[in-house]
């Protein structure tokens, strides 16, 4: 084992609250030079922003270290839209696509690209009728969604997340979604470049059994499952297996002893 991908929600933190010995792991991880990178399909806020966040924690981490849904979207989009892109992501987050030529806000042609993120209680039916009748525009623009997670524990509770709106889109508009963010493989592959690390000695942890470890699996990697974030005891019997189940990040260390 060499190289480990960490998610940030459920793992590191639940909601605004540290998961306890989250800042010691990441330091430990630091102290022995094990090549990271953490991965999110947070689309809600960006880098900088979970950066601060983070650092309120005492968890020190740059940007650059932190691989999300949108950077992998620009790229893909660069070389793939030609045209205006629609965003349906945080006022926040569209920082990230700055530079992109975007669609007016309420534009309902004229898509290159549709592209939907974590927009929360920004859903209501007008704007998911935007996006479905953008779709449907002749001919069809592809649908960019940034992860597939079906849903995420907040403070308040479970919450839907991008992956419930885009499979209503795709469904809709009949078009298959081009899937930038976990569990699809192609992400974990942009991680891996980014370290220079292969597969078969890279752990992703994560506390989504579908996202976060059968997302790694099917990529090559091997999953470790946090009873903690959104963790339920119903995943152990879920059909998938995960290669190892900790309480949480706190046990990173002695387990990576142990088992590397």
């Amino acid at each position: 084992m060499s190289a480990l991908l960490l998610d940030l929600d459920g793992v590191l933190y639940v909601g605004d609250e540290p998961v306890a010995g989250a800042a010691e792991a990441v330091a430990w991880i630091r102290r022995r030079g094990i090549a990271h990178l953490f991965l999110t399909n947070t689309t809600s806020r960006p880098r900088e922003a979970l950066v601060d966040k983070l650092g309120r924690m005492g968890i020190a981490v740059a940007a650059e270290d932190i691989l999300t849904p949108p950077v992998a979207a620009v790229q893909w989009l660069r070389s793939h839209a030609h045209g205006p892109v629609a965003l349906f992501v945080p006022e926040a987050t569209r920082a990230e696509f700055a530079g992109l030529d975007l669609l007016p806000a309420q534009a309902q042609s004229g898509a290159a690209a549709v592209v939907i993120g974590d927009l929360g209680e920004g859903w209501d039916f007008p704007t998911l009728n935007r996006a479905f009748r953008l779709l449907m525009a002749d001919p069809r623009p592809p649908l960019v969604a940034l992860g597939m997670t079906r849903y995420w524990r907040a403070p308040d509770g479970l919450r839907l997340d991008v992956g419930a709106f885009a499979h209503a889109l795709s469904y809709a508009a009949g078009v298959d979604p081009v899937v930038l963010g976990k569990p699809a493989e192609p992400f974990f592959r942009v991680a891996l470049d980014r370290l220079g690390v292969s597969a078969g000695e890279t752990w992703m942890i994560g506390d989504d059994i579908r996202g976060d470890v059968q997302g790694a699996q099917r990529a090559g990697l091997r999953g470790a499952l946090v009873r903690t974030g959104k963790f339920q005891p119903s995943d152990l019997n879920s059909g998938i297996r995960p290669d190892a189940v900790l309480d949480s990040i706190a046990d990173l260390p002695r387990w990576w002893e142990r088992v590397g």
